[in-house]
């Protein structure tokens, strides 16, 4: 009897001999196993490490919009998409910060460089007087401004003169103007076409007088009209000035004022007369949109990054996008548009990408 009751302490002493044994076995397999994985790099370290691969991992990029902020569906909106594509295939850290007036330009743009960004860009000529100061303060940041050439003569008392670590980003927007104004000189029933520029500054005079050139070398015949809105948010105003313009016999209304800008567009939907959108493609306001003077603000601000990414950004200069660079062009045209007109006015590309027409970039 006392045999039989011992039976099972024995049973349960050999059972857990042989459980320690396989735990012994199993655990010496686990580090072959273990050791195996990180040669092939088949460990879950690796798998989330995908990210931690990518060329801009451990950069910080930093984007400062103007006061027209990120819903301009134009200029801002599209430096925010080229900071948005900068993260996704470069593997970049981006933060947005929206100035809601000049008075936000140098607090926006000190807080990013305190916070160590290594690339802060500014969107905007508005912002060229600010960025240059961040740019003094913050001499181990670099600074990329859209719209802004810095050096030339007298800069020392404008305090816009060329930084080491600050570079402009300027278009040719004379060239997208120019293809619009030709298409607006073609299509134009009344031989009179117009501009509505938000504030009289260089890159908006650019736009504008490549339109008047534009326009004259297809029609000679044509008259244009000129107004600025003095603002690039309140859609009212330019909607206003393009009414009167429309009022004077305006057939095609080409609007150069950003938000403000989108006003310029609706009067022309309203009238039932051409409109031109202007920096993004604007033919999704609709079919009264003729077609649009793109500005290539995306790919402008993602190469800058791309710079900074492979090490060859260098400030102190400025980089120049045209239409050769595919930093401007010609939209969506309109399924309205004719399309004898519209084929006559992408053959001016080639000779303009050549040097063979001269676009003013000044607005008499």
């Amino acid at each position: 009897m006392k045999a039989t009751r011992k039976l099972p302490w024995l049973l349960v002493l050999l059972v857990t001999l042989l459980l320690a044994v396989v735990a012994a076995g199993c655990g010496g397999d686990d580090d072959d196993d273990g050791d195996d994985a990180g040669a092939n790099g088949d460990t879950a370290a690796t798998d989330t490490g995908t990210t931690e691969g990518a060329p801009g991992e451990g950069i910080r990029i930093g984007l400062v919009t103007d006061i027209g902020g990120l819903n301009d569906r134009g200029f801002n909106s599209l430096a925010n998409q080229g900071l948005e594509q900068a993260a996704d295939e470069l593997g970049v850290e981006i933060r947005v910060l929206e100035s809601q007036s000049d008075a936000d330009y140098i607090p926006n743009l000190s807080t990013l460089a305190e916070e160590g960004f290594n690339l802060i860009i500014s969107v905007g000529f508005l912002m060229g007087e600010a960025t240059h100061q961040a740019a003094e303060e913050f001499p181990d940041t670099s600074f990329g401004i859209i719209d802004f050439a810095y050096g030339g003569e007298g800069c020392e008392e404008t305090n816009s003169c060329e930084l080491p670590n600050l570079q402009g980003l300027v278009f040719k927007e004379q060239e997208a103007g120019y293809l619009t104004g030709y298409l607006a000189g073609l299509v134009t029933e009344s031989n009179t076409v117009s501009s509505v520029g938000g504030i009289k500054i260089p890159p908006v005079d650019r736009f504008i007088a490549g339109f008047q050139k534009g326009a004259l070398d297809a029609n000679p015949d044509v008259t244009t009209l000129n107004a600025y809105s003095e603002d690039f948010v309140d859609q009212a105003k330019c909607k206003e000035v393009a009414l009167d313009q429309i009022a004077e016999g305006s057939d095609v209304v080409f609007q150069v004022a950003g938000g403000c800008g989108l006003g310029a567009l609706d009067a022309a939907q309203e009238e039932g007369i051409w409109g031109i959108g202007v920096d993004a493609d604007q033919a999704f306001l609709g079919d009264h949109v003729l077609t649009s003077a793109l500005k290539r603000v995306d790919q402008a601000v993602f190469q800058t990054i791309e710079a900074v990414v492979d090490g060859s950004f260098a400030g102190g200069g400025v980089s120049v996008f045209g239409l050769a660079e595919d930093g401007v062009g010609l939209g969506e045209t309109s399924p309205n548009a004719p399309a004898e007109a519209v084929a006559e006015t992408e053959a001016q590309i080639d000779p303009i990408v050549a040097g063979e027409v001269e676009i003013p970039e000044t607005v008499e």
